[in-house]
C-alpha cells in the first residue's frame, strides 16, 4: 500500500525564481517567517544590467547580498539628459548630480547574471527557507491556507502564497486578477559595450525620436546600453556585422565614449506594459512582474518591484508582531494601500515619457522641452525630481 502524500506547510510560500521572488523569499525568512521558495533550479542567464537606487541596496543590505555583488557593480553618481530627437522644441541637456543631495551616488549599474548568482546562492544557504526546485501546476486558495503542486507532485501548504511568477502568472490567472496590458510601437535593443574613453561615473540618456538609447556604467570601460528602437529599425541593428554595430552605435552616440566594442551578444525586447487591477486575493499576494510591468526606462522597473517587497514585509512584520492571520484580508489590505499610489505614478510617468517622445505634435514637445528647461535652472525643482527618481515622496521632504 503507497504511503501518505507529505505535505510541508509554511507561513509564506514564494512562487517565481526571479530576482523578485528570490528577493522576497530572503526578506520574509529574514523577517522571522517560514518560507518556501519554488522556482526553477537556475534563472536562465541573462545578459542585461538592472541599476539599482538606495532604497534598493538598503533592502539588499538588510538581506546580506548587497556585499557579495558590490565589487562588481558601478556606482551612478550623475544622469545625463539629451535631447536627440532633432526637431524643432529642442530641449536644453540636464544633469542630475547626486553630490546636490549630498549623497556620493544615486546608485549601482551590476549585471543581472552576477545578481542572480548570487541570490541563489544565498536562498539555498537561509535559515527559514526551503528551496523547492520546479513549477507550481495548481494552486487552490482556501479560507484558512492556499495549497500549491507543483509539477513533479509535490503538495505545498501556507498561509499566504506570494507570486512572482512573472508577467503571465498562473497564480493570478487562478484567482482571476484581471490585467490591463498595452504595447508600444518599440523594441529595445540591448547589449553590453566595452569603449575607449571613461565613463566617470555618468549614466548617459540621448531622447531619440524612436525612444531613449541610454548608456549605463559598468566596471571599468564598460557600460551597458538599451537602444529604444521601432521593429525594422531593431531589426536592421540586430543584423548588422559586429563591425558595423559598433560603428553605428558610436555614431548615435556621437562618440562621447570613444569607439565601441562589443561586450555581449545583442537581444531584443518588445516594449509593452501591464498593471493588475488588484494586488492581492484571498491568500495571495503579487510583487514585481506579476503585478505591473512597463518599459526600461528610467530604471524604474526592479526597483519598483523592490519597494514591493519592502512594503509587504512590514505589513507582514506588523501583522506577526501583533498575533494577526498574514494571509487574510484585513492584513493584505494594507499591502494593496500602500503600493497602489506609487505603482499608478511610476506607470504613468513612464509611459508619458516614452509618448512624448514619439509625437510630433507640437504642444506635448514645447511641454517636454520646458520641464527639462526647468529641471535645469530651478534648483529645488530639479532637487525634487531627482528624490522623486529613486523613492515616492522623497522629493517633497525638501517643502517640510
Amino acid at each position: 500500500m503507497p504511503g501518505k502524500k507529505q505535505t510541508d506547510f509554511f507561513d509564506v510560500a514564494v512562487v517565481g525564481g526571479g530576482p523578485s521572488g528570490r528577493i522576497t523569499a530572503l526578506t520574509l525568512a529574514k523577517r522571522g517567517l517560514s518560507c518556501v521558495l519554488v522556482a526553477p533550479a537556475a534563472p536562465r542567464p541573462d545578459g542585461r544590467t538592472t541599476a539599482l537606487w538606495q532604497k534598493s541596496i538598503s533592502l539588499l543590505d538588510e538581506i546580506g547580498v548587497w556585499q557579495s555583488i558590490r565589487d562588481n557593480a558601478a556606482q551612478l553618481k550623475k544622469m545625463r539628459m539629451i535631447d536627440d530627437t532633432g526637431r524643432l522644441i529642442h530641449a536644453p541637456e540636464v544633469v542630475f548630480d547626486s553630490s546636490e543631495l549630498e549623497l556620493e551616488e544615486f546608485g549601482f549599474n551590476i549585471l543581472n547574471n552576477d545578481l542572480n548568482a548570487v541570490l541563489e546562492e544565498r536562498c539555498a544557504a537561509q535559515k527559514n527557507l526551503t528551496v523547492v526546485p520546479g513549477l507550481v501546476s495548481s494552486a487552490a486558495f482556501g479560507r484558512e491556507h492556499a495549497v500549491l503542486t507543483t509539477a513533479n507532485d509535490k503538495t505545498i501548504k501556507a498561509r499566504l502564497v506570494v507570486a512572482a511568477d512573472g508577467r503571465n502568472s498562473l497564480l493570478r490567472e487562478t484567482v482571476g486578477i484581471d490585467v490591463k496590458r498595452w504595447s508600444y510601437p518599440q523594441v529595445a535593443v540591448v547589449l553590453n559595450l566595452e569603449h575607449r574613453l571613461p565613463h566617470h561615473n555618468v549614466s548617459t540618456e540621448f531622447h531619440t525620436p524612436t525612444g531613449p538609447f541610454t548608456l549605463v556604467p559598468l566596471p571599468g570601460r564598460q557600460s551597458s546600453l538599451v537602444c529604444v528602437e521601432t521593429a525594422e529599425g531593431a531589426q536592421r541593428l540586430l543584423t548588422m556585422s559586429t563591425s558595423e554595430l559598433e560603428l553605428e552605435l558610436e555614431r548615435r552616440a556621437h562618440s562621447i565614449l570613444g569607439w565601441f566594442k562589443l561586450a555581449s551578444k545583442a537581444q531584443s525586447f518588445p516594449l509593452a506594459g501591464l498593471t493588475a487591477t488588484r494586488l492581492t486575493a484571498d491568500r495571495l499576494a503579487l510583487v514585481g512582474e506579476t503585478a505591473h510591468v512597463f518599459p526600461p526606462i528610467g530604471a524604474q522597473g526592479l526597483n519598483l518591484s523592490l519597494r514591493d517587497i519592502s512594503d509587504l514585509g512590514n505589513v507582514l512584520s506588523k501583522a506577526l508582531a501583533r498575533n494577526q492571520d498574514i494571509g487574510s484580508s484585513a492584513v493584505l489590505a494594507g499591502y494593496e494601500t500602500r503600493r497602489r499610489s506609487d505603482i499608478r505614478s511610476r506607470t504613468n510617468a513612464v509611459d508619458a515619457l516614452n509618448r512624448s517622445l514619439l509625437t510630433g505634435f507640437l504642444p506635448v514637445q514645447l511641454a517636454r522641452g520646458a520641464g527639462m528647461y526647468f529641471a535645469g535652472k530651478v534648483g529645488p525643482l530639479r532637487r525634487l525630481l531627482m528624490r522623486e527618481g529613486m523613492a515616492p515622496g522623497a522629493g517633497f521632504e525638501l517643502f517640510r
